[in-house]
This record gives structure tokens, C-alpha cells and sequence, in this order.
């Protein structure tokens, strides 16, 4: 084996001994990224399990790259804003089966416009913001949750066209009007456009003041105008019950004239 063969197979050697060490390197970055509690894997992507780990919260250390989170069976309460904001990869984001009651205006900022799939099925939302779910491409799941059927969740479900089935799939624990409480939003949507009832509300309520305030003057007035004939009877009485005067015949005038 001459010089240049040796060279060649030690080079060979040392290339494969440093590739197996970035390797080594990138998959113990990744796994000490991994938030506690969570399984992370590495396929088409980083995927990020953290199902069934008994999460309060959703965790702030979820690595950059990563492109499916799983965060079902938990007990997350909330989705803050621009929690996922630094994700930029995101196509799936699974938080059904948890607790979640409130989902803050930016909660899905950075993230919205990325994501393929989002699962909030089996919570507790009642309601969102309108803006929560602007420019959000993903279909979403968002059914068995106790939605309040008002103006609000109407701007939100017309502001995600492309999720007809979703629509299908919300049904009413409560509504602002109450024939429409155990009945598909889109039911209710078709019935009545939700967004007018406050305003009708409130010039019914004008109306009805105005119609008070209209009520009590007219009584004032006539009122005034009773008591004011009354005390004017009685006085007229008063004058004629007083005794008459009769002035004497050597009785000067009042009012004398000189001459």
C-alpha cells in the first residue's frame, strides 16, 4: 500500500468518524431539546409527543423545527398568546381532550397561516375572541365543546370559509336567543343573524324608555293642571264664604277728593 492509499483510507476514516459524530451531536441536541414529559422523534420532521403527561400548561421550550405537536389528554386550561409563534414548521397541532375554557385573541399567531390541522374537540370553550382564528388555513376541530351560540362565535365560524363541516359539527349549550340552545350553529345561523339581535335589544330598550319618560311628563302635566283647578275651586270658595261688608251712611270714603 503505497502513501496515497494510506492517505486516502485514513481521510476515508476520519470523514466517517466526524459525520457519525455530528449525528451523534444533532441527536442529542434534539432529544435535550425535548420538553420534559414529552417523546420527541425525528420522521419527515420533528414530531413532538407529549400526549397523557399530565400538562397544566402548554410548554414554552417546544423546539423551533418542530412540525407535529401533540398535546391531547392533558389538563391545559388556556392557549396564551403567541405561544406557538416561534413553530414556523407547524402543520399539525392535536390540544383536544384537555380543559381548555379560554384561547386569547393572538393565541395562534405565527403559526396560522402554516398549520393543516388543528384539534381543539372535547374542551371547554364557550367562546373566543372574534380575531382568534384570523387567517387560520388549517380545518379545525372544534366540536363537544359548550359553545355559546352569539355574534361572536358567527364572525369567527364565516371567517373560517373553508370549514363548512365545522359549522356542522357546533352545536349550542347556550345561544342569545334561547329557542336555538341544543341545536346545530348552522341551524341557528341560517334562522337569525345573530349580530342584529343587540342592536334590535337596544332600540327596543330606547323605545321603551323614551315611552316611560313620554308617560310621566303627560302625568306631571296633568297633574299640575288638577291641583292647579283644585287649589283655584277652593280659593274662589274661600273668597265667597267671607262675610260682605256694609259701609255705614256717615262712614267718609276712603278716598277723599280735595277740591
Amino acid at each position: 500500500m503505497n502513501l496515497v492509499d494510506l492517505w486516502l483510507t485514513r481521510s476515508l476514516s476520519m470523514c466517517l468518524l466526524l459525520q457519525s459524530f455530528v449525528l451523534m451531536i444533532l441527536c442529542f441536541h434534539s432529544a435535550s431539546m425535548c420538553p420534559k414529559g414529552c417523546l420527541c422523534s425525528s420522521s419527515g420532521g420533528l414530531n413532538v409527543t407529549c400526549s397523557n403527561a399530565n400538562l397544566k400548561e402548554i410548554p414554552r421550550d417546544l423546539p423551533p423545527e418542530t412540525v407535529l405537536l401533540y398535546l391531547d389528554s392533558n389538563q391545559i386550561t388556556s392557549i396564551p398568546n403567541e405561544i406557538f409563534k416561534d413553530l414556523h414548521q407547524l402543520r399539525v397541532l392535536n390540544l383536544s381532550k384537555n380543559g381548555i375554557e379560554f384561547i386569547d385573541e393572538h393565541a395562534f399567531k405565527g403559526v396560522a397561516e402554516t398549520l393543516q390541522t388543528l384539534d381543539l374537540s372535547d374542551n371547554r370553550i364557550q367562546s373566543v375572541h372574534k380575531n382568534a382564528f384570523n387567517n387560520l388555513k388549517a380545518r379545525a376541530r372544534i366540536a363537544n365543546n359548550p359553545w355559546h351560540c352569539d355574534c361572536t362565535l358567527q364572525q369567527v365560524l364565516r371567517s373560517m370559509v373553508s370549514n363548512h363541516e365545522t359549522a356542522h359539527n357546533v352545536i349550542c349549550k347556550t345561544s342569545v336567543l334561547d329557542e336555538h340552545a341544543g341545536r346545530p350553529f348552522l341551524n341557528a345561523a341560517n334562522d337569525a343573524d345573530l349580530c342584529n339581535l343587540p342592536k334590535k335589544t337596544t332600540d327596543y330598550a330606547m323605545l321603551v324608555t323614551m315611552f316611560g319618560w313620554f308617560t310621566m311628563v303627560i302625568s306631571y302635566v296633568v297633574y299640575y293642571v288638577r291641583q292647579n283647578q283644585e287649589d283655584a275651586r277652593r280659593h274662589l270658595e274661600y273668597l265667597k264664604s267671607l262675610p260682605s261688608r256694609q259701609k255705614k251712611a256717615d262712614e267718609p270714603d276712603d278716598i277723599s277728593t280735595v277740591v
